[in-house]
């Protein structure tokens, strides 16, 4: 028996702007997460057209289309938990504990994946603007039937 596997596509900080190449990168997931600082809900609507979208709250979000999104998010994917929050310091929970899998984040721009105690720390970086001399990137995660993850940074052309 082969172990399905859906594909996620992670993104974050994307600050209003879609990037064409995110788009294309997206092509193909079964669902798009995004760990905040939108910027826009055209940039929601856009990425709905694309995957079913799931989206936290980040510290630019401020306007009135963005009540409607929670500052801290988990999403069961495939067996496993995905808590979702843009900043990593607003962290409320200690996610092996409680069963979390991945804890996924933006907010530094700073493209990352990390395991400490059973827990994958995914910040797939900034899909929008560029800060500094950081990457535009993004990721994909991966989750088994079985409740495997893994995960993988994407950097985009500009």
């Amino acid at each position: 028996m082969v172990d399905r596997v859906n594909r996620i596509g992670v993104i974050s900080d994307t600050h209003g702007l879609l990037r064409p190449s995110v788009v294309r990168a997206l092509k193909g997931v079964s669902m798009i997460l995004h760990a905040g600082d939108v910027g826009a809900m055209a940039t929601l609507t856009a990425l709905g057209k694309i995957a079913p979208v799931k989206a936290v709250r980040g510290n630019v979000d401020r306007d009135a289309w963005a009540r409607r999104l929670k500052v801290r998010e988990v999403v069961e994917v495939g067996g496993a938990a995905c808590y979702m929050v843009h900043d990593i310091a607003d962290l409320d929970l200690d996610p092996a504990a409680a069963g979390i899998r991945v804890v996924i984040h933006g907010h530094s721009h700073n493209p990352r994946i990390l395991e400490k105690g059973g827990v994958m720390y995914l910040n797939p970086g900034s899909a929008g603007p560029r800060r500094f001399r950081l990457p535009i990137a993004m990721a994909y995660l991966s989750i088994g039937e079985n409740g495997c993850v893994s995960a993988e940074i994407l950097h985009l052309e500009e």
